[in-house]
């Protein structure tokens, strides 16, 4: 469509103006059902993000904890190996 190099952003403002007018006069609910329903929603899906956000950092723990476990019986292993070499370079002399 050819327009005469006029610009074409009024019948866009047009088109979203006559969108928004046209939601709101054939809503199926009133603004305040609508609300409390988004409002619904909201807690709703805040109480599954929490619970997954809890789940979250119970894993989190528990593989804090296993690495714990891990460092610790590799520092005593690590311990033994250096008291095994101290003892080893000893019997040598």
């Amino acid at each position: 469509m050819i327009t005469n190099n006029e610009s074409k952003f009024p019948y866009f403002l047009a088109g979203i103006g006559l969108g928004a007018i046209g939601g709101l006069l054939f809503a199926p609910r009133s603004g305040e059902e609508t609300r409390k329903d988004f409002h619904e929603r909201g807690t709703k899906a805040l109480d599954i993000l929490n619970q997954q956000v809890r789940k979250l950092r119970e894993s989190a723990e528990g593989i804090v904890q296993q690495g714990k476990q891990m460092m610790n019986a590799n520092c005593c292993a690590v311990d033994t190996v250096k008291d095994a070499e101290k003892v080893h370079e000893e019997e040598r002399r």
